[in-house]
C-alpha cells in the first residue's frame, strides 16, 4: 500500500502537467469560440440593420407613392369642382400645355356641337355614302396610291435599351397634373406617332368584310364583337409611348391588300383628341371615332382610358354600331417588369335591331386567374340571351351557346372555390407584379365556333418595340409616297424618323424644336386671337347615340393639299 501512494506521489507532478496542457488548450478553444461567437453576431447585427434599412426605403417609397397619387386625384377633383390649384406648369417642362381655364373653354366648347340636328347628320352620312357609291370621293387609282405596293418586315434599327433610365424622376413631376402634358425623354417612345397606333385598328379589318358579306345580324354581331377585342389586341406588351401628335398633324393608310383606306387628323390638343376616318375600299363599311386617352397616375400604375365613340356603319345591310373600348393599365412604372392588361365593359349597341353585345375584359385578379380574359353575350332588345362569348383579348375569341357557356362557368366557378380551400394564401396586400395565369391558352368549350385568333408576331419583334407585321410598315415611306402625301402627315415628322433610325440624339432635339415650334404657334394664335380650324374633320354629334363627336369632312382623297399649316 505504502509502495502504492509512492508511485502515486511520482506520478502527480506529470499529471497535474498534462492537466495545465489541456486546460490551456480548452482555453484557447474557448477564446477561438467566443471570438467567432462575437463576428457572427457583429455579422448577424450588420444584415439585420441592412435589412431594417432596405424595409425603411420601402415603407418609405410606398408611403411617397400613396401619398403623391392621393395628391393627384385630390387636384384632379378640384379642377372637375372648379378651383383648380396652383398652377405648377412650366412651358420648358410640358408639351404645350394650357392653362386650366383654357382647357375649360375647350371642353365647354367641345361640348357645344349641337348645331346640327340628328337629321341633318343622317342626310349627309347618306349624301356621303351616295358619293361613295357614285365613286366622287374615292379618287381614281393614281389618287389612291401612295407609292408602298411591297411592305417592309423590319424597321431600319433595333430598339435602344430603357434599363439605364428612371421613369420615376419624370412622373414624380406630375402628381395633380395630366399626363399627356408632360414631356417624355424618347426613349420611352416608340417610333410611331399616336395616330399610327390608332391605325392598328385596321389590323383585321377582314373581319369587317366578312360581317359585311353574312346575313345572319347574330352572326355579324359576332364578327363586330371579334373585331373589338382584336382592335387591342395589338396593345399586348407595346409598353413604349406614341408621340403626341401635333395640332394639325394627318396620317393615311391606303392597303389595297386589306381593302380600306384610313384618314386621321389630330383636331385637338387640349384636350388631345384624335378624329380617323376609315372606309372600305368596296364601298362595304364606314369606320370612324375620335378619341381623348385620359391618363390617371396611380402611384405603381398609369391608366388610360380611352373616351370617345367608335362607329362602324355596314352600308350594304344599313346598320351602324357603336361602342367605346376598354381601359387599358401598364403597370410597374417605377421597378419591375412593365405588363399591360386591359379591363372594364365594352357595349356594342346596332342601332337598327336593337341587339347589344356586352364584353367585360376582366381585370388579372389576385391569382391571375383571369388575366386577358374576355367574356359576355350577345342579346336582343328584350334581353334574351342569343350567344354567349369567350376567350383572351390577347390570343381568340370564341362564340357558343349560351345554356352550354353558363353550365361551364357554373362547374368552373366551384372547381376553383374548391382550390381556394385548399391554399392558404394571405391576401393582405395586392401585389403590383405580373401574375402567371393558370394556362396561357383558352380552355375551348364542345360546341364553340372560333371567330377570330391572333397572329403570330414576327420574330425580331422584341428587337422592334414588339411591333406586329402590321405595326412594322406604319411609318414606311418612299420618294413617289413623299410626293402623294401631304406635308402634315407624321410619316414626315423628323423626330420619329430620327428615333426610328436609331438615331436617338437626333430624335431627342427635333422632339424639342417641334414642342417649342408648337408653342410659340399657339401663342401668336392667342395674341391674334385666332382659332384654331381643322382641316378634314368638324365636330358634331354622333348621329347614333348623340354623343360629341368629329365628323370627317370629306374631300381628302381628292389630293388638293393648299394652305396647310407648317408643323415640322
Amino acid at each position: 500500500m505504502i509502495k502504492e501512494c509512492d508511485m502515486a506521489k511520482e506520478m502527480l507532478p506529470s499529471f497535474l502537467q498534462k492537466v495545465e496542457v489541456v486546460s490551456e488548450a480548452s482555453r484557447e478553444t474557448c477564446t477561438a469560440l467566443s471570438d467567432c461567437l462575437n463576428l457572427f453576431t457583429k455579422q448577424e447585427g450588420v444584415r439585420n440593420f441592412k435589412l431594417e434599412q432596405e424595409q425603411e426605403k420601402n415603407k418609405i417609397l410606398s408611403e411617397a407613392l400613396e401619398t403623391l397619387a392621393t395628391e393627384h386625384h385630390e387636384l384632379e377633383q378640384s379642377l372637375v369642382k372648379g378651383s383648380p390649384p396652383l398652377s405648377i406648369l412650366s412651358e420648358d417642362e410640358f408639351y404645350d400645355a394650357l392653362s386650366d381655364s383654357e382647357s375649360e373653354q375647350s371642353l365647354s366648347r367641345l361640348e357645344a356641337v349641337t348645331a346640327h340636328s340628328f337629321e341633318e347628320e343622317g342626310e349627309h352620312l347618306s349624301s356621303r355614302r351616295h358619293r361613295m357609291s357614285e365613286g366622287k370621293d374615292c379618287g381614281g387609282g393614281d389618287a389612291l396610291s401612295n407609292g408602298i405596293k411591297k411592305h417592309r418586315t423590319s424597321l431600319p434599327s433595333p430598339m435602344f435599351s430603357r434599363n439605364d433610365f428612371s421613369i420615376w424622376s419624370i412622373l414624380r413631376k406630375c402628381i395633380g397634373m395630366e399626363l399627356s402634358k408632360i414631356t417624355m425623354p424618347v426613349i420611352f417612345n416608340e417610333p410611331l406617332s399616336f395616330l399610327q397606333r390608332l391605325t392598328e385598328y385596321m389590323e383585321h379589318t377582314y373581319l369587317i368584310h366578312k360581317a359585311s358579306s353574312l346575313s345572319d345580324p347574330v352572326e355579324r354581331m359576332q364578327c363586330i364583337a371579334a373585331f373589338a377585342v382584336s382592335a387591342v389586341a395589338s396593345q399586348w406588351e407595346r409598353t413604349g409611348k406614341p408621340f403626341n401628335p401635333l395640332l394639325g398633324e394627318t396620317y393615311e393608310l391606303v392597303r389595297d391588300d386589306l381593302g380600306f383606306r384610313l384618314i386621321s387628323e389630330q383636331v385637338s390638343h387640349h384636350p388631345p383628341i384624335s378624329a380617323f376616318h376609315a372606309e372600305g375600299l368596296n364601298n362595304d363599311f364606314i369606320f370612324h371615332g375620335s378619341i381623348y386617352p385620359k391618363l390617371k397616375f396611380w402611384g405603381k400604375s398609369v391608366e388610360a382610358e380611352p373616351k370617345g365613340t367608335i362607329t362602324l356603319e355596314l352600308l350594304e345591310h344599313n346598320e351602324a354600331y357603336t361602342w367605346t373600348n376598354p381601359t387599358c393599365c401598364v403597370h410597374n412604372i417605377i421597378v419591375g417588369k412593365l405588363w399591360i392588361e386591359q379591363y372594364g365593359n365594352v357595349e356594342i349597341i346596332n342601332h337598327k335591331t336593337g341587339d347589344k353585345c356586352v364584353l367585360n375584359f376582366k381585370p388579372c385578379g389576385l391569382f391571375g386567374k383571369e388575366l386577358h380574359k374576355v367574356e359576355g353575350y350577345i342579346q336582343d332588345k328584350s334581353k334574351k340571351k342569343l350567344c354567349a362569348l369567350y376567350g383572351k383579348w390577347t390570343e381568340c375569341l370564341y362564340s357558343v351557346d349560351p345554356a352550354t357557356f353558363d353550365a361551364y362557368k357554373k362547374n368552373d366557378k366551384k372547381n376553383t372555390e374548391e382550390k381556394k380551400n385548399s391554399k392558404q394564401v394571405s391576401t393582405a396586400e395586392e401585389s403590383d407584379e405580373m401574375p402567371m395565369p393558370d394556362s396561357e391558352s383558352v380552355f375551348v368549350i364542345p360546341g364553340s365556333v372560333l371567330l377570330w385568333r391572333i397572329a403570330p408576331r414576327p420574330p425580331n419583334s422584341a428587337q422592334m418595340y414588339n411591333f406586329t407585321s402590321f405595326a412594322m410598315v406604319l411609318n414606311e415611306v418612299d420618294k413617289e409616297m413623299e410626293s402623294v402625301i401631304p406635308k402634315t402627315d407624321c410619316r414626315l415628322r423628323p423626330d420619329i424618323r430620327a428615333m426610328e433610325n436609331g438615331e436617338i440624339d437626333q430624335a431627342s432635339e427635333e422632339k424639342k424644336r417641334l414642342e417649342e415650334k408648337q408653342r410659340a404657334a399657339r401663342k401668336n394664335r392667342s395674341r391674334s386671337e385666332e382659332d384654331w380650324k381643322t382641316r378634314w374633320f368638324h365636330q358634331g354629334p354622333n348621329p347614333y347615340n348623340g354623343a360629341q363627336d368629329w365628323i370627317y369632312s370629306g374631300s381628302y382623297w381628292d389630293r388638293n393639299y393648299f394652305n396647310l399649316p407648317d408643323i415640322y
